[in-house]
């Protein structure tokens, strides 16, 4: 049961990040962040936040401006969310995507190999 309701909580976390980047952020580097995920542990005290960001060269500077952006996300994301204890956010740079890719071109060797 609790399980189902963090999974949720980690969807509508997802959902408002992303609008208060879009909406609220005044931060020109952040403003085309693309949020993948959130995990949020099970006491609702911290939150991982998974973003993209492109070009991927853009990463570093984008988290460092994410993480100043931290307090406020979390301070609009308490006002949004009505949970009895907002998360800290702890935004990583989601290399999944990138994974995908590398895979899809090892594949694609492989086919124009054979």
């Amino acid at each position: 049961m609790a399980n189902i309701k963090i999974e949720r909580l980690n969807h509508t976390f997802q959902e408002e990040i992303s609008m208060i980047l879009m909406t609220e952020v005044k931060d020109e580097e952040i403003k085309f962040v693309t949020i993948t995920g959130v995990e949020t542990t099970n006491d609702l005290s911290f939150a991982k936040v998974y973003f993209t960001v492109f070009p991927p060269t853009k990463k570093d500077k984008t988290l460092k401006a994410l993480e100043k952006a931290a307090s406020f996300i979390r301070s609009k994301l308490a006002e949004r969310v009505e949970v009895r204890h907002t998360p800290e956010l702890k935004f990583i740079f989601d290399t999944s995507i990138e994974y995908g890719n590398h895979i899809e071109q090892i594949i694609e060797n492989i086919n124009n190999k054979e």
